[in-house]
């Protein structure tokens, strides 16, 4: 019974892997086909490649997801990290329903977390604090700030350029932070659901707490997310690409830099699993004031950011439904 739940837990986590990656597929390349920089079938194969590619560069925020909870050995430990799964994936399908791009990450983590205070587990809530809650105010701002910065540079240095020639140099150097974007989405995002199946697998007793991620778990996370990406997240992809500001390549190219170099640094120097939603959407609202204030939709920011809020206790209360639901048809019944 144990080994059929582990099983059980670990295609649900690959589940929510491939949820994540057409989630967050228009992450690395909505900026990228809404300027023209890329056809929609060409960025998705790049984005899928990419992902795939960044999922074996790091293991630094698969360990730090794998430390927000304590769950117990054997079977009720393997169905509360079921239970922040289902969770996870509920809330990530509410969002992509409705077009809002917001944070898988966070949905995960708010889903482990309310699972184990539904099951009475200890929650590690000075983790969440330090690599979760922080890094998701303050990469938002950043990246928002830099945005602004980078594009107002590019304005500036590009200010005697050919604007025809240096509109195309900028669709070129689109499809360079577009991948770059997407290697990062890859070393964020699949590591989550890596360090989630190490968490099932030392529930499980298959895995000691010290010990590295074993192969086949990277390559299935990995896999697992290049396919959710190559599916596609064309409802998200229009939120970024066009309803929240109209962007032309060099602006484009300034939010994909900004995000990429974001999610570069949080995952090796600080291992936080921030949102890479949350990242690239600030950095195309910056980079977007730079024409005016007015030129950013801020009522459909107004959204995004109100589904950014919720997506932490709403993960968190449909996660806790989903362990009760779990706990009654496989340890009660």
């Amino acid at each position: 019974m144990e080994l059929a739940i582990i099983t059980l837990v670990v295609v649900v986590a690959l589940v929510f892997d491939y949820t994540n990656g057409f989630h967050d597929a228009a992450n690395a390349i909505a900026t990228s086909v809404s300027t023209r920089a890329l056809t929609p079938r060409v960025a998705l194969a790049m984005a899928a490649v990419m992902n795939f590619v960044g999922a074996f560069l790091g293991q630094k925020v698969a360990q730090t997801v794998s430390e927000v909870i304590t769950p117990p050995d054997g079977s009720h430990g393997l169905v509360i990290v079921m239970g922040g799964l289902l969770g996870a994936i509920a809330w990530n399908m509410i969002t992509w329903y409705f077009g809002l791009p917001s944070s898988s990450s966070h949905a995960l983590i708010g889903g482990l977390a309310g699972a184990a205070m539904a099951a009475g587990v200890t929650v590690h809530w000075g983790t969440i604090v330090d690599k979760v809650v922080i890094p998701m105010v303050v990469s938002p701002f950043f990246a928002f700030g830099a945005g602004f910065v980078v594009m107002v540079a590019i304005m500036w240095i590009f200010r005697k350029a050919n604007p025809s020639k240096a509109q195309r140099g900028f669709r070129f150097a689109q499809t360079v932070s577009a991948a770059a974007m997407a290697l990062g989405h890859g070393l964020q995002d699949a590591q989550k659901t890596m360090g989630v199946i190490f968490l099932a697998l030392l529930a499980g007793g298959y895995v000691a707490g010290g010990d590295p991620l074993p192969f086949w778990v990277i390559f299935a996370a990995a896999a697992a997310i290049s396919l959710g990406t190559w599916s596609g997240g064309w409802r998200i992809m229009r939120t970024l690409g066009r309803r929240i500001i109209h962007l032309d390549p060099p602006r484009g190219f300034a939010a994909e830099s900004v995000a990429a170099g974001v999610l570069y640094t949080t995952a090796y120097v600080y291992e936080a699993p921030i949102s890479t939603t949350h990242t690239i959407t600030s950095a195309v609202m910056g980079v977007g004031a730079t024409k005016r204030l007015s030129a950013v939709r801020w009522g459909v920011a107004k959204s995004i950011l109100g589904a950014w809020v919720l997506t932490f206790p709403a993960a968190g209360a449909m996660a806790a439904a989903s362990y009760y639901v779990c706990h009654f048809l496989l340890e009660v019944l």
